[in-house]
Formats: structure tokens, sequence, C-alpha cells
């Protein structure tokens, strides 16, 4: 990666996770800014996503002349995804970075992207992203009174883990005690493999892992290694089972203010900063199988098509294209292929 330090990134992520206090992007404020806006977002200082961020903020100073001034808040500075997420539409914040299956608490259509096993490659991922069904997306966003951009940013795809068996096929998940994030797309999939999934919020997963409250958990290869499960689980199954990425959204009556060539200055920085990052993140993810098999991890793969089919014989697909509607469905289906 050209413009992060991978230790670097560890070693900050690692802070934050232990309590030490971290700061604030805080850029230079231009003495004749007419703008100075409030830019947040959930991820460490060190993560490719602040690094990028960084970088454009500077271009966006620069070629506006002084006129634009980002703040950057990293880490949950000011809060909570749903606390940020509730400042953004009040305007006490102007910008963030969020999840779109936490933004889908506001905007239900948001967390699409995550059924599970939809897209095969990241081939198909930024094609459905930069295309048909992140317009569908954003179009959609846009009614709640946000803006979001048009590039979405990548958390990289998820992985099981386990401390008693490798997930080889949708079978070995039947009874798996497995921690997922608080929320109904996640739980909803894991019980359409006879799963038993317990809703335990990160900061408590390692616990709940250590203590055998539950078997596994789910997470990007990047958060394996951050909060150091490899220490509480012995199999990493590579089942790509959810994509997930983190979209720019504004304020809208915020960005409606602001004069067009600001406005083409910000979005344009900020969607080149978001495929670089795409990259770097695909960097990170992929250097890190190495590393976590030399910390004790064995590393299985997986056949998609088997745990689609379980998912699609459980009516787990129909549950969903029902709660998106057929129209959102079919945007979906169009980029990926028959699901339901």
């Amino acid at each position: 990666m050209s413009s992060m330090n991978r230790r670097a990134f560890l070693h900050t992520s690692t802070a934050a996770v232990t309590g030490v206090a971290a700061f604030s992007i805080l850029t230079r404020r231009g003495e004749a800014a007419e703008f100075t806006w409030r830019y947040a977002n959930n991820n460490v200082v060190a993560h490719p996503m602040n690094v990028r961020i960084r970088e454009a903020v500077d271009r966006i100073r620069e070629q506006s002349g002084g006129r634009m001034e980002l703040q950057v808040f990293p880490n949950s500075q000011l809060g909570g995804d749903t606390d940020m997420l509730s400042q953004l539409r009040t305007g006490a914040i102007q910008m963030f970075n969020l999840s779109g299956l936490i933004l889908s608490t506001f905007v239900p259509l948001a967390s699409i992207n995550g059924i599970g096993f939809a897209f095969k490659d990241y081939d198909q991922v930024w094609s459905a992203m930069d295309g048909a069904l992140g317009s569908f997306i954003r179009a959609t966003v846009e009614k709640s009174g946000l803006y979001a951009f048009a590039k979405i940013w990548d958390n990289g795809y998820r992985q099981i883990t386990s401390s008693s068996h490798p997930i080889n096929a949708p079978d070995d998940l039947k009874g798996f005690k497995i921690r997922v994030p608080v929320s109904p797309l996640w739980t909803s999939m894991f019980k359409a493999f006879g799963a038993s999934p317990a809703s335990i919020n990160i900061n408590e997963a390692y616990s709940a892992l250590q203590t055998k409250i539950v078997e596994g958990q789910e997470n990007p290869l990047a958060l394996i290694n951050l909060y150091k499960f490899y220490e509480v689980q012995k199999y990493v199954s590579v089942t790509n089972h959810m994509w997930d990425g983190f979209w720019t959204l504004a304020n809208a009556r915020a960005w409606a203010s602001l004069p067009k060539d600001l406005q083409e200055i910000v979005e344009r920085n900020l969607n080149e900063a978001a495929v670089q990052e795409r990259a770097d993140v695909r960097a990170l993810n992929d250097s890190l199988q190495g590393e976590l098999t030399q910390k004790g991890m064995g590393f299985n793969k997986t056949d998609a098509e088997k745990f689609r089919a379980a998912l699609r014989s459980a009516g787990f697909y129909a549950e969903w294209k029902d709660k998106y509607g057929a129209e959102a469905w079919a945007v979906l289906e169009k980029q990926v292929g028959a699901l339901s």
C-alpha cells in the first residue's frame, strides 16, 4: 500500500481497542474559509479510509482556495454510529461515513448489499455499487433528507471464525453458537442455516468467545486481527458471506447550501479517495491471511453456491425480497444473478 503503513494501522487500532485516547484529524483552518464542516466516522485514525480522507481533505482545501474546510473526527469521537447518524440528520455534523447495514436503521433498503452470498467477487461488488444498485440505494437515501456520494468505500468481505470446528458446508452451522452484530439481517441469515446467533456488541465479543458463550464470530480479516480473536479462535472459514461498505453521507440541507463549484470539488476528491481506499483495504485483508496463519489460525475455503442453496431452501431470500420490495430485488438480481 503506497500511502499507508500497515504496522501503524495495527498499532493505532490496538490502542483504540484498549482504550487509549485517539485524536481528531483536525485540519488547519483557513482564515478565509467560507464553510467549515464536521466530518465523522467510526474507524481508527490509521485505517485506510482515514488515511485517504486526510489526503482528500488537503486537496479540497487547496483546490477551493481555502474556502472549504473539513474537520475530520475518526474513531467514533462524536458518538456511536446511531448517535452520529442522528447528529447528521439534525445538521450537528455535516458529513458522515457509515455502513449501509447501520444506515438501514433509518433507510431500510440501505442494507440490501449485505444480503448473504449475493456478490460472487469484488468485480461484481463494484459493478453493482458503482452502477444500478448503488444508484437505486442513493436515490432512496436522498428521499430521507441525506445526500449519498457516488462512490462507496470498502469495509471488506466477512469471514466466519470458530473455536470448535471449521465451517466447510452449511450443515456445519447447525446449532453453532455465533456472535453477530445487532442487526436483523445477520440474525435472520444465521437462523436460516440452523445456527444459534447471539447479538453481542463488538467490544464484548472477545469475552464472549473466551468464556465460550459463543463458539464463533464473523468479521473481515482486518477486524479479526485487530480484536485479537486469533487468541480465542482456531479456524477461519473463508465464506465471503457478506460484503459491506461505508457510504459518504451529507446532511441534505447543508449540501444544498454549498455553491456548485464547492460541491464538485468535495465530491470529486472524496469519490477518488474512496476508489483508492478500496485497493488499500483489499491489499490489507489479503496480507492478513498469512499473518493470521502464523498466529495459529487454520484457513479453509468454502463453496458459496452450497450456502446460497441452503438460504434459498430456508426461504431467506424470499423473506428479504418481500421486505425490500420487488423493484429493489430486481435491481439486485440483475447485478448478481438469481437468488430467490
